[in-house]
């Protein structure tokens, strides 16, 4: 039994579209909230911009002060790119990961 708020991927069509656009692989895409220290948005957001698997970076009025999509090839890939990438950047103060879950 599935837990409540999760959806089967059983189309057939939606696999198919997912392996032509894709690549031939699902992909794990999220979104990273980022909380930076003051006066860092600026350098930050030109830090993320320069990341491979850093698909958009917006800046933000309020908290988070940045948001970024990222599309890696899997959860480890995702660890790996929040973990080591963005955490490790000076003047991150925190992240919180979203990820997107396919319907």
């Amino acid at each position: 039994m599935m837990k409540q708020g999760f959806k089967l991927f059983t189309n057939p069509v939606n696999i198919i579209i997912q392996i032509l656009f894709n690549g031939g692989a699902m992909k794990t895409r999220a979104y990273v909230f980022i909380k930076v220290g003051v006066s860092k948005t600026g350098e930050i957001v030109g830090s993320l911009a320069k990341i491979e698997g850093i698909k958009t970076v917006h800046p933000c009025w309020g908290l988070p002060d940045i948001i970024a999509f990222v599309e890696v090839p899997d959860t480890k890939a995702l660890t790996d790119l929040v973990l080591s990438k963005i955490q490790s950047l000076k003047g991150v103060v925190e992240t919180d990961t979203h990820i997107v879950i396919e319907t």
